[in-house]
């Protein structure tokens, strides 16, 4: 008989050990000590490395830094717990992914982005731009719609009004005002076409990977936030305390003097003109 209440008590006592084994991991999580940030290479993996592990380390926090090549991981390893915040997407592609990969994930803050621009070794400004130019331009959807709007802003065409940005095509193009002859690419590749074409659409990050000054370009997109990049992290952690110090850091002063000083060129988020 007593074997048989020594047993009870010790088959008794698992569910409490294990509850207060969880209640400790969840004091450890809300104080957590080290952010794991994951970026795509080039930018802003720069702008993790050089800005905002700083400033998170002066608030006692260790911080990592996995470099991505890809635009389909980061936002898995964030998911999946291998990461706690990820760098690399604007909105649009941030919510498209996350419904189409049925992730809960959210946005914490936009950040300043480097903007898709013209350049051209042809042209010195874009009212020399002739007719029958031929132009380098993005293949995928999104980018294209970006250089889209950057092309109708400059005048030289006009869109129609109802174009999808997920969905974007050179069909969408209602005139053509200077007959320009667009060759479509991956958008990796777009820096390569300043070369071959008379013109280039090339986004801010493969710009400045191939080692372009944005400020070179003949004209630079002035850039809605909803395609600015941003922070992104799980949506249960958006309360917590290390995200809300990440935001904190990011609207400093500081952060604000890194960018004028380290990444010319790059288009600051609308909470930051104000």
């Amino acid at each position: 008989m007593k074997k048989f209440f020594l047993f009870a008590i010790i088959i008794l006592s698992i569910p409490l050990l294990t509850a207060c084994g969880g209640e400790e991991g969840s004091a450890d999580a809300s104080e957590k000590e080290t952010i794991r940030f994951g970026a795509t290479t080039g930018p802003y993996s720069d702008m993790v490395t050089k800005a905002i592990i700083p400033l998170l380390e002066e608030k006692g926090y260790g911080v990592t830094n996995k470099e991505f090549t890809d635009y389909v991981q980061p936002n898995k390893a964030l998911a999946n717990g291998d990461l706690d915040a990820n760098l690399f997407q604007h909105k649009i592609y941030l919510e498209s992914f996350a419904k189409e990969n049925n992730l809960d994930l959210s946005d914490v803050i936009t950040v300043p982005t480097a903007p898709m621009g013209v350049y051209s070794n042809t042209y010195e400004d874009m009212e020399s731009i002739e007719n029958g130019s031929t132009m380098g331009v993005p293949n995928d959807p999104t980018n294209l719609a970006r250089a889209l709007t950057v092309l109708e802003d400059e005048g030289l065409i006009e869109v129609d009004d109802s174009v999808d940005p997920l969905r974007a095509s050179l069909k969408d193009i209602e005139k053509n005002k200077k007959e320009i002859e667009f060759v479509e690419v991956e958008a990796g590749q777009l820096p390569r076409l300043v070369e071959s074409e008379d013109l280039a659409m090339v986004p801010g990050n493969y710009a400045l990977a191939a080692g372009m000054d944005l400020l070179d370009s003949l004209a630079l997109e002035d850039m809605p936030d909803d395609y600015r990049n941003r922070v992104a992290v799980n949506t249960d952690d958006l309360e917590t305390p290390f995200v809300k110090d990440i935001k904190e850091v990011i609207e400093s002063d500081e952060f604000e003097k890194i960018m004028d000083e380290e990444f010319k060129g790059f288009g600051k988020p609308q909470w930051m003109k104000e």
